[in-house]
């Protein structure tokens, strides 16, 4: 794999352990709060063999991309906590990513459970998709996943559905993007310099609304009902990949 840096992310989550556990191993639930997948499907396997699995990423409309996996889970562990591994890979040459690896763990706290992935892969395309990755790939798939997380927070904690937080989502952010080119049309333009000519010391002062207003939209929270990467941890305490992880074949291998 190559020398770059793992993503890691973590949401506590308030939920009963199985619930959250079913939301995130059963392929229909995934891929439903999931921003990196359009389809994950189980695919046939024999007894005692790892989960194989399919996936798909719609990149454009008219660009999908997909790929093989294999997964194993660790349901009960005498500590309390649960874990899952996987590795993929993606035959496509447009896919960006060419195989990977990555683990979710489920570690009970409180009232709830921190929930964390650890996962990384390698670029195709030589030097210029190193640069591509480590520049926007890589931090676009931090921010995905976080939200993901996030997302499914929600979906646990406060019964909103994956459809209802995109649409919520896509709301607060079309309302800070309008209300931000209303502050910067405003500003800018003929009555601004209406009032500038007619009152320059209201005029300055006048000035200052913007400078103050479109920072404040751009960096304040989101409704706390609106998904948010903000909301999840990105730097690991420790990062210890599990024993099962090392275990797993590759999908090239079955």
């Amino acid at each position: 794999m190559a020398a770059t840096k793992g993503l890691y992310i973590e949401a506590r989550i308030r939920a009963d352990m199985d619930e959250l556990w079913e939301r995130t191993q059963d392929p229909a639930e995934h891929r439903r709060w999931d921003l990196r997948f359009t389809s994950i499907d189980y695919l046939p396997k024999a007894a005692g063999e790892p989960q194989r699995f399919r996936y798909a990423t719609r990149v454009l409309p008219f660009l999908t991309v997909a790929g093989t996996g294999v997964s194993a889970g660790e349901k009960h562990r005498p500590d309390g906590t649960r874990t899952s591994a996987l590795r993929f890979s993606s035959p496509h040459p447009l896919s960006l990513l060419k195989d990977g690896s990555g683990y979710w763990r489920y570690v009970p706290d409180g009232d709830g459970v921190r929930f964390l992935t650890g996962y990384d892969y390698t670029p195709r395309w030589g030097r210029f998709g190193e640069v591509a990755d480590r520049l926007v790939f890589r931090p676009l798939m931090g921010w995905a996943t976080a939200w993901s997380f996030d997302r499914l927070r929600l979906w646990l904690e406060e019964d909103i559905t994956p459809r209802r937080s995109l649409v919520r989502w896509l709301t607060e952010a079309l309302l800070r993007v309008f209300l931000i080119a209303g502050l910067l049309g405003a500003f800018g333009g003929l009555p601004y310099a209406v009032i500038l000519w007619a009152l320059p010391w209201l005029g300055y002062g006048v000035a200052l609304v913007p400078l103050i207003a479109v920072p404040l939209l751009l960096f304040m929270p989101p409704l706390p009902h609106t998904p948010a990467a903000r909301r999840c941890r990105r730097v690991p305490s420790v990062r210890t990949a599990p024993a099962l992880l090392a275990a797993l074949p590759t999908p090239k291998d079955l």
